[in-house]
């Protein structure tokens, strides 16, 4: 292949790769702007937050890789660190941190409860209320559900944050909320990283002993939720309770 004849495929390949080549109405950006945002695909939207794409690929196209790397799961990509993001070709440090920023602002926005109070009626909706905070974890936590006399969430908690295989749930400190919010049941719920939905022992003896408490208190506790791979399992639901 002489000179003038590689000359000429690098071109045609980088026109074919350059965003700024396209039909203005298929640019991420300019597409947002004359469609609107719904209109793009997750791929467009990261393209937007990188800017550009590598020397053989561009935005949308490496944005295409990133997914397809995790299945186009927008959750399996929020458990992407920085080092796993910089494995792309294209993605340096400060587009890394941009899609990382960018997952958790989503994260936070899910998190926040709207004011109107969420009604718990079956075990569903009650995962549906942390399925935001513990799905895409790489570590376990534990956060309590308290419910008025309807049934209706009040407030929510974080009891604790562990490692991989494990946290800790203190009783007192559960119920310590319960008291501050004059709660008049409780829902414990916590993820399994590895995405298994089984309940360990451990999970099933803290379950009776916080369960105790709650009857002591009268504060029943009315399920426990375990969050793993954007599913669950309920104690109420499998009679464990």
């Amino acid at each position: 292949m002489n000179k003038s004849t590689y000359s000429y495929l690098y071109q045609m390949q980088h026109q074919k790769l350059n965003i700024k080549n396209w039909a203005e109405e298929d640019r991420p950006r300019e597409k947002l702007l004359l469609k609107g945002k719904i209109t793009l695909s997750d791929a467009e939207l990261i393209a937007i937050l990188i800017g550009s794409g590598n020397k053989v690929e561009s935005a949308v196209e490496l944005s295409k890789r990133i997914l397809a790397k995790v299945n186009n799961d927008l959750n399996e990509l929020a458990k992407l660190n920085l080092t796993n993001l910089t494995q792309f070709n294209g993605i340096g440090e400060a587009k890394a941190i941009s899609i990382i920023a960018a997952m958790e602002l989503g994260r936070r926005r899910k998190e926040s409860i709207v004011d109107e109070k969420i009604k718990i009626t079956s075990s569903k909706l009650s995962f549906e209320a942390v399925r935001d905070v513990l799905s895409d974890l790489p570590h376990e936590e534990f956060w309590v559900l308290y419910l008025n006399r309807k049934n209706e969430i009040i407030q929510r908690e974080n009891i604790s944050k562990g490692g991989i295989v494990g946290t800790i749930a203190d009783g007192k400190i559960i119920f310590k909320h319960a008291i501050n919010h004059l709660a008049s049941s409780i829902i414990l719920c916590h993820n399994h990283p590895s995405g298994s939905l089984s309940p360990s022992q451990q999970d099933i003896q803290l379950t009776k002993k916080i369960k105790e408490i709650g009857t002591l208190m009268d504060t029943p506790v009315i399920d426990h939720i375990i969050v793993g791979n954007n599913n669950y399992f309920s104690f109420a639901d499998e009679n464990l309770l």
